[in-house]
């Protein structure tokens, strides 16, 4: 009875503190660990009965689990009161077995009685007849806190979705775990709006899930908004902290995402994915190692030179292969390549944006005949066209001032983050 009394109080609060149509869910403090409780930990823990009676849809993959490496749809389906009626998969498929951009097909399957239905195939966005029956969808990802990973894009879809066919949605909170209390990159134009960039925020925009949620809703940026949406926070997550702070099991959360130190570079170095430099995929180290046959050391001591912080950078070759469910025909397939690799020293000093860029520019300057670019992909991954004006410009013969707009673009990017930082402060659900 005092479990019951003490529920009431806790949502009656939450929806006295929180506007709108969101109800935050707090963990009850009886975390003694050093390990943080992830929302999926606190739901079943704490508010062990709030699914019963309801048909659910989940969304997630592989890295939905528990603490104690338990699947989210297994903890589930042991409980008689709670109706898995279908599990949705987000890029890279429900087991994580797809490389980028894989198409996923799930038709005619099902996976312990329930069926899987594929966001990454025909569909990106939940249709009519796969939400019909369900009361309530939860989507439980681990994200890595970059703009274009699409597991945010994936969220704000099937938010948008499950409001226009008024069901009642539910975050399982994850941590940030490139830490929320760094920003970087660009602010997303709208009018570059696209399925790796689906809300106007930086590319490591230092939010949880669970907050970017928030902010979302209540700044609007998905349309219609869900009736009602139920945050459920995590227990001892400090925005500081990195992932191996946690204390949480690592799970690669995509195929070349294997390890903390890549999610880190990767909101800098997934730009060279509009480039014609490799980023490493097919190899051990994608995103970490960055080239082409045609760089030459010389490049790399300029980029040591400038001794940015949190990093050191040498100088490496490497051949990409096709690696099944990692790497299909990737860039200079069987051919040497030659750049830098990058080792993280000071993970809480490291800037990912800045790197790349420095080194982007680099390229672009000494290489000018060699260096090409996708500039409608590019601008969608940076968030708009100001970097591919800036190498559009700088690449000139005739320009001489080709640091000067280096550093205005660098610039740019810091005047727009401090209002982004400013505006993100209220929808902070840690401290």
């Amino acid at each position: 009875m005092k479990k019951k009394i003490l529920l009431s109080i806790i949502l009656v609060f939450n929806c006295q503190t929180y506007p709108k149509n969101i109800e935050i869910l707090k963990p009850f403090p009886t975390n003694t660990s050093k390990s943080v409780r992830n929302g999926l930990d606190v739901l079943i823990e704490d508010y062990p009965n709030i699914l019963k009676d309801k048909k659910i849809g989940l969304v997630t993959n592989h890295t939905g689990i528990t603490k104690n490496l338990e699947n989210n749809y297994k903890v589930f389906q042991k409980n008689p009161d709670i109706a898995l009626e279908k599990i949705f998969a987000p890029e890279h498929g429900f087991f994580g077995e797809a490389s980028a951009g894989a198409k996923v097909n799930y038709k005619n399957k099902n996976f312990k009685e329930v069926e899987i239905v594929s966001l990454y195939g025909k569909n990106r966005k939940p249709t009519k007849n796969m939400l019909k029956g369900l009361d309530l969808i939860i989507y439980d990802i681990q994200d890595i806190g970059s703009r274009f990973y699409t597991y945010i894009s994936t969220l704000g879809m099937v938010i948008e979705a499950a409001a226009e066919q008024n069901i009642e949605i539910m975050i399982l909170d994850r941590p940030n775990p490139i830490s929320g209390k760094i920003i970087e990159g660009a602010i997303l134009d709208t009018s570059f709006k696209s399925f790796v960039g689906y809300y106007p925020i930086p590319i490591r925009y230092g939010l949880t899930v669970g907050e970017l949620t928030y902010m979302a809703i209540n700044e609007s940026w998905l349309s219609p908004l869900p009736k009602k949406i139920t945050i459920v926070k995590m227990d001892g997550w400090e925005r500081s902290m990195f992932f191996d702070e946690t204390h949480l099991p690592w799970i690669p959360p995509s195929p070349n995402i294997p390890n903390l130190e890549t999610a880190i570079v990767y909101p800098g170095m997934c730009l060279f994915e509009a480039t014609n430099l490799s980023e490493g995929r097919g190899t051990q180290k994608p995103f970490l190692q960055i080239g082409a046959p045609w760089i030459k050391k010389d490049l790399i001591n300029r980029l040591k030179a400038l001794n940015l912080e949190g990093v050191n950078i040498n100088f490496t070759e490497f051949s990409p292969k096709t690696i099944p469910g990692k790497a299909l025909n990737p860039k200079f397939e069987n051919d040497t390549c030659y750049g830098s690799i990058f080792k993280i020293t000071e993970k809480h000093k490291f800037k990912a944006l800045e790197t790349a860029l420095r080194k982007i520019s680099i390229v672009n300057e000494n290489y000018d005949d060699e260096f090409n670019f996708n500039s409608i992909s590019l601008n969608k991954l940076y968030g708009n066209n100001s970097l591919t004006s800036y190498l559009n410009t700088s690449s000139q013969p005739n320009n001489i001032n080709k640091q000067d707009a280096f550093l205005d673009l660098l610039q740019n990017e810091k005047k727009s983050l401090k209002s982004f930082s400013k505006k993100s402060l209220k929808y902070y659900l840690y401290n």
